[in-house]
């Protein structure tokens, strides 16, 4: 099979002038909660790719990405121009272990994100399996302003399905929002106040947390982690956390 299978933009949002979410459809091989893919454009003679987490669970056609332009970049400029009907080229096996699969039972799961890694945990959180897993599952979200917070409706709607076995907590770090703590998660993590807002305290013997965003939060949470007696967890060394990391 080749590596690279043909698919047409069918969906868009702008959530801001820097974030937006396209929806592919493409005959994809089956894939699972937290795996990526690749999508790619043909640009100057080469054909440039880079991984995207779906935030469609497997069971919900058509394949959605969310990103973040970043002006530099090869290729996130030019997918945000595309509308539908545009072709784009979408890798033709899904990849990543950053699934439920590879996290081991707890009473409690934690899922941190910043930025555009809150797409692979509303993919992970639209399947069965982590309510069938954990009795309570935590998400929060950091991000600079409330402009970024996106996916209010689907997780809104998690609240709903789930109740209070679903906690959601935004994270700002340049305004300030009653709803939201302010801060970095890291530094919240550390000064006691992301704990005494959630009124759970997160712990080795009662949860697993995993990490993904950007390279400083996650470096940070392994440190603060680890000092609290937490591991990374490993196929053949079971442990309390879990990361995936893209930039």
């Amino acid at each position: 099979m080749s590596e690279w299978i043909e698919g047409r933009v069918v969906g868009k949002r702008c959530w801001t002038d820097q974030l937006f979410s396209l929806e592919i459809d493409a005959p994809l091989e089956p894939f699972k909660a937290g795996q990526y893919i690749k999508i790619a454009l043909d640009l100057e003679g080469k054909r440039i790719g880079r991984p995207y987490s779906a935030v469609n669970p497997p069971h919900r056609p058509p394949l959605e990405i969310y990103f973040n332009e970043v002006p530099t970049g090869p290729l996130s400029p030019r997918l945000s121009l595309l509308n539908p009907g545009d072709r784009v080229w979408v890798s033709a096996r899904p990849n990543g272990i950053f699934t439920l699969d590879h996290v081991p039972d707890a009473r409690y799961l934690w899922l941190f994100a910043t930025g555009t890694a809150l797409g692979v945990y509303l993919s992970i959180l639209a399947t069965e399996e982590p309510w069938r897993r954990f009795e309570r599952v935590i998400l929060v979200h950091g991000a600079r302003s409330t402009e970024e917070l996106t996916y209010a409706e689907r997780i809104a709607e998690l609240g709903r399905e789930q109740g209070e076995r679903f906690t959601y907590l935004p994270v700002l770090s340049r305004q300030r929002q009653d709803a939201a703590l302010h801060g970095r998660i890291p530094a919240l993590l550390e000064d006691g106040q992301l704990e005494e807002r959630l009124g759970l305290p997160l712990a080795p013997e009662t949860g697993h947390v995993m990490l993904c965003g950007n390279s400083h939060m996650i470096g940070e949470m392994k440190a603060l982690l680890e000092a609290r007696g937490m591991h990374r967890h490993r196929r053949h060394e079971p442990g309390h956390y879990t990361t995936e990391q893209y930039h």
